[in-house]
């Protein structure tokens, strides 16, 4: 061991002569630790908060679709369609979405909507249905060979829709089939008339406005033709993503006017979002850590004046400023790792039981019980070098001083 790590180490432990050395040193440590491990649990309880999201986002949009580079409707063609299951050689299924914004009624209650017309296979297969309010977590689009047609849940409390009532929900659109003025402003309206199946439940955007019908009420809603789309969404059975050569391999078999887009790509404001939010608790955080740390300059300066006989012994003995200007930085460093441990086991150890058992539940009635934690080891390596390097510069610039004062003394 070198001499200047065992003295450090030496000063760390030993009791001083004034007691109030030990307490600034105590609490310069303490304060490290809270900082720590309230850093670790804060970004974990973000990352859960962030894996519902990005479920619910999975659930709504598919992990690739094909949409136009311009973002109008497209003729989706069923050779398109053949092409793009046989690349998937079995392991997924396409969908066709066709979406648009309608004006829609129920009873005396009238709303914007988005209106999401939605295909057999969709129907049947999409995630969606598992925040439905039907019995069996279904998407009812078809009940008897009737059309049905599912509400997002704010849209439906807004408007006063209850899948239990009779009353149908009306959509309208201007029509583009209408060329005569004569009829009036109704002959330029169309229309359809459909009945409430269930409720969905997915994220605030989502149930503010939504409507999920089937694809052709929709395309005769809105005079569209026959395998006009919006949107090709593609799914894989087991729910994973597409490899970057699987996307190219997509991107392959479209013309010019076509691109894919990623779950990322599609909600890209809503992930930079995320990220900017975990961003900017960080900064807070280490902040708010960066300034208990500086409680290490007062143990320092008071460590220094009460080691003067000690420096001028070791100065005595040969010891160069640096020398000396180093075990006072490492002991400085030092108190701060023995704080940044001790947070890194509390924060862990909090977020890892509060991730498997639940122990802080949610306040309110939320459809969590207890706040969501994902402990992951970028966050605890970040909060390591992070707060590590914070107590080895606010260290180091204390000592610079201090060698300063001594080589002053010597002269």
């Amino acid at each position: 061991m070198k001499v200047n790590l065992f003295i450090a180490l030496r000063y760390l432990f030993a009791k001083k002569s004034h007691n109030v050395i030990n307490v600034i040193s105590a609490i310069s440590a303490a304060g490290i630790a809270i900082g720590t491990a309230a850093l670790i649990l804060i970004l974990s309880v973000c990352n859960g908060f962030d894996s519902i999201i990005e479920a619910n986002l999975s659930d709504t949009d598919a992990p690739l679709s094909v949409v136009s580079r311009d973002g109008s409707r497209f003729t989706s063609s069923p050779s398109l369609l053949e092409a793009l299951e046989e690349t998937m050689e079995g392991r997924g299924y396409v969908c066709g979405v066709l979406q648009e914004n309608v004006f829609a009624s129920y009873a005396d209650a009238q709303s914007l909507a988005v209106a999401i017309g939605v295909d057999s296979t969709y129907e049947a297969l999409s995630p969606l249905g598992k925040h439905s309010s039907s019995p069996d977590g279904a998407l009812i689009l078809h009940d008897g060979g009737l059309p049905k047609c599912c509400v997002g849940s704010g849209l439906a409390r807004s408007m006063g829709i209850n899948p239990r009532f009779l009353e149908k929900l009306k959509l309208h659109f201007p029509s583009s089939k209408s060329t005569v003025p004569l009829a009036g402003a109704a002959g330029m309206i169309s229309g359809t008339k459909l009945g409430v199946s269930s409720i969905i439940s997915v994220s605030a955007a989502f149930d503010a406005s939504s409507v999920v019908l089937p694809i052709r009420e929709l395309r005769n809603l809105l005079g569209a033709e026959e395998g006009s789309v919006t949107r090709l969404e593609l799914r894989k059975y087991d729910g994973s993503d597409f490899t970057n050569k699987e996307r190219k391999a997509i991107e392959a078999l479209l013309d010019g006017s076509l691109k894919t887009l990623d779950r990322k790509e599609a909600n890209s404001s809503v992930y930079t979002m995320m990220k900017m939010e975990k961003f900017s608790i960080y900064l807070i955080i280490i902040f708010a850590v960066s300034i208990i740390a500086f409680n290490i300059f007062g143990t320092l300066s008071m460590l220094h004046v009460e080691k003067g006989e000690d420096i001028k012994m070791l100065s005595a003995f040969g010891a160069t400023d640096r020398t000396i200007r180093s075990i006072f930085t490492l002991e400085g460093w030092m108190i701060s790792l023995l704080g940044l441990c001790v947070g890194l086991v509390a924060g862990c150890t909090l977020a890892a039981l509060q991730q498997h058992f639940g122990l802080v539940k949610m306040p309110g009635n939320f459809l969590l019980e207890a706040y969501p934690v994902i402990l992951q080891w970028q966050d605890v390596l970040l909060s390591l070098l992070t707060i590590g390097l914070i107590g080895l510069l606010i260290a180091t610039l204390s000592t610079r001083g201090l060698s300063q004062e001594n080589s002053s003394g010597k002269r």
